[in-house]
């Protein structure tokens, strides 16, 4: 089977547009050129990839699979051609990274900082998703390493510890519950919240559990931030539930209390996930090395 990067792109072009035309066009190519490679590819796999109709045409489950495979090739050369880009730019590698709210906010300035200080050749491609899209991605190859919620399913990929990231309830001053030294979530379901944006996955996994207790949690206000959370709550506009570094962090400028939550759930771990650390280039090795100061990894 041998495709080449134009076959790829055509294929993905004609797709992504619905019709023949359109992705030949797309990718600079006369119509009967385009068809012909479509034919071509076909009678290599000896399976139909389009199906073909008056409006245009659609993947078959065949066509799916090929697209699916072609955007991973293809966004590894364009990594690979930003990685190799790097070096004329006197740049001499690059690492992919993708991490959780609370990771990018809590831990990975200071941490990041002293690994590019340590490596000045090196640059960090970061960006913030939700832990289950973090670990999907890493599944598919489309970063080196991400720092996820050990809640999320990360199965088939290397955890390793990263930090702790415990959730804590956060209450004004003088509140009711600020005289508690650690409380249960079913004590504080029923009380107003301010909350994260919609689409949170904090505030989601908060909402399910709320759910098993038959409960749905109650919101004054959603925010963006934990900063902003914990200001809300200040200002005793409801309570709110943060991560632990998140509310130590706030409560030295801010009126707050911090009460432990002593749920099972809520003494959550941040971990560093690769498909396999021996495998990973050797810039994110020692990324994931600084990452983890040689903590093992989990089974």
């Amino acid at each position: 089977m041998r495709f080449d990067l134009i076959d790829l792109r055509l294929f993905l072009n004609i797709v992504d547009a619905g019709t023949i035309t359109a992705g030949a066009q797309r990718t600079h190519m006369t119509l009967a050129s385009a068809s012909q490679r479509v034919l071509g590819m076909e009678d290599v796999l000896a399976t139909p990839l389009l199906v073909r109709e008056k409006q245009g045409v659609r993947a078959t489950d065949a066509g799916r699979t090929l697209a699916h495979h072609a955007r991973l090739v293809l966004a590894q050369m364009e990594q690979m051609r930003a990685e190799l880009g790097a070096y004329g730019a006197g740049l001499k590698g690059q690492v992919r990274l993708l991490c959780n709210t609370s990771a990018m906010t809590e831990h990975l300035p200071e941490v990041l900082s002293g690994f590019l200080a340590a490596h000045p050749h090196v640059s960090v491609d970061l960006e913030e998703q939700a832990s289950q899209n973090i670990a999907d991605a890493v599944r598919a190859g489309l970063c080196d390493i991400g720092i996820v919620s050990d809640a999320v399913d990360a199965g088939g990929l290397q955890r390793f510890v990263f930090r702790s990231d415990h959730l804590m309830l956060v209450v004004a001053r003088g509140h009711d519950l600020a005289r508690r030294r650690r409380i249960a979530f079913a004590e504080i379901v029923e009380h107003e919240f301010v909350g994260l944006a919609p689409g949170s996955p904090l505030q989601e996994h908060l909402a399910q559990h709320a759910k098993r207790l038959g409960k749905r949690l109650v919101y004054r206000v959603r925010v963006r931030g934990f900063e902003a959370v914990c200001r809300m709550v200040e200002q005793r506009i409801g309570i709110g539930i943060v991560p632990q570094a998140a509310a130590v962090r706030c409560a030295k400028s801010m009126r707050l209390v911090c009460v432990p939550l002593t749920d099972a759930w809520a003494q959550r771990k941040l971990m560093a996930c690769v498909r396999q650390h021996d495998e990973l280039p050797l810039n994110a090795q020692r990324m994931l090395q600084h990452l983890l100061a040689g903590v093992a990894p989990m089974n």
